[in-house]
């Protein structure tokens, strides 16, 4: 009987720490892919900083001052409208993410609930004979 106990303890035990392997091997994919989504933004909007800059390094009198005033509303804009893009991209993956890790746990549960029923029979059955 504790043989039983010990290997039905093991089989779980594997099958958990396999879920949990590839439940941390999911979420590292996913911040992976955030982190590279994120970065690619920070780029793009340091790359138009710096070219905006350039531009205004280059502005001498008030005349073109104002002639330059709407490239920096237009550079606020761009910003704020790549913000709310990524942070909509960043949402997506993270909803993908866990959508697949809450089927690894459903997946596990299930595996479990069966193999715990199958036992439970097994067992019944000797009891009855």
């Amino acid at each position: 009987m504790f043989e039983q106990m010990n290997a039905q303890s093991l089989a779980f035990g594997k099958s958990y720490a396999d879920t949990f392997t590839k439940a941390q091997s999911v979420a590292m994919e996913g911040f992976e892919r955030i982190r590279d989504l994120q970065i690619k933004t920070l780029e793009d909007r340091v790359n138009a900083a710096v070219q905006f800059w350039s531009e205004a390094a280059e502005v001498r009198d008030f005349d073109a001052a104002r002639a330059f005033w709407p490239k920096s509303v237009q550079l606020a804009k761009e910003n704020a409208e790549k913000l709310y893009a990524t942070s909509q991209e960043v949402f997506g993956v993270t909803l993908k993410t866990t959508e697949a890790l809450g089927q690894l746990a459903k997946g596990s549960f299930e595996n479990t609930s069966e193999a715990f029923a199958k036992q439970v029979n097994t067992a019944k059955k000797a009891a009855a004979k």
